[in-house]
C-alpha cells in the first residue's frame, strides 16, 4: 500500500498531504465526492460518518458529521468554491467544535502512470492555528483516512 506523507514546515500555515492511489482520477474523485461513498473512509474508524449534505459542485456545501461509540457527534462544514472534475477541489474546512478557524484546502488528482497523485494543501488562517491542528492528532487521523480512501477505490 502506498504511504501518506506529510509536509509540514515550520512556521508556515499550510499543510500538504500526499499519496498515490492505485487507481485514475476519476475513480479516486469518485470516492472523494460520492455521498455514497464519503461515509466508508472520511475520518478514522473508530467513528461512524455521517453525510448531513454534499452539493459538490461549485458554490455547494458540505457538512459531515463523526460519531464516536458513545453517540457524540463532531460535525465538521464548509463551501466548495471550486470543482472541476477530476482535476481539482477548493473547498473551506471548519470543524464545528473550534468556529472561526476556517482552512482553505485544495485538493489536486493528477494522473502519474496509469496512477493518481493526490495532494491536500490546507492553508490556516495562521501559524498558529495550523500548529493547532498539527498537535490535535490529525496526522494520524489524516493517514488512517488516506488508508480507508486507498481501500474504498480499490473496491471500485
Amino acid at each position: 500500500m502506498n504511504e501518506t506523507e506529510f509536509v509540514i514546515e515550520p512556521g508556515r500555515q499550510d499543510i500538504v498531504v500526499k499519496r498515490v492511489f492505485d487507481a485514475s482520477p476519476d475513480v479516486v474523485f469518485q470516492a472523494f465526492t460520492d455521498p455514497k461513498l464519503i461515509p466508508n473512509w472520511w475520518g478514522p474508524r473508530r467513528y461512524s460518518t455521517v453525510v448531513d449534505r454534499a452539493e459538490v459542485h461549485s458554490g455547494g456545501a458540505w457538512r459531515f458529521i463523526n460519531r464516536d461509540a458513545e453517540g457524540n457527534d463532531y460535525g465538521f462544514h464548509g463551501v466548495y468554491h471550486e470543482v472541476a472534475a477530476p482535476q481539482r477541489i477548493v473547498q473551506t474546512f471548519e470543524f464545528e467544535g473550534m468556529p472561526r478557524h476556517v482552512a482553505l484546502e485544495t485538493a489536486t488528482f493528477e494522473e502519474v502512470d496509469g496512477k493518481t497523485r493526490y495532494v491536500g494543501t490546507s492553508v490556516f488562517q495562521s501559524v498558529e492555528d495550523r500548529d493547532g491542528m498539527v498537535q490535535s492528532g490529525m496526522e494520524e487521523g489524516s493517514r488512517e483516512t488516506m488508508d480507508r480512501l486507498a481501500e474504498v477505490v480499490a473496491t471500485l
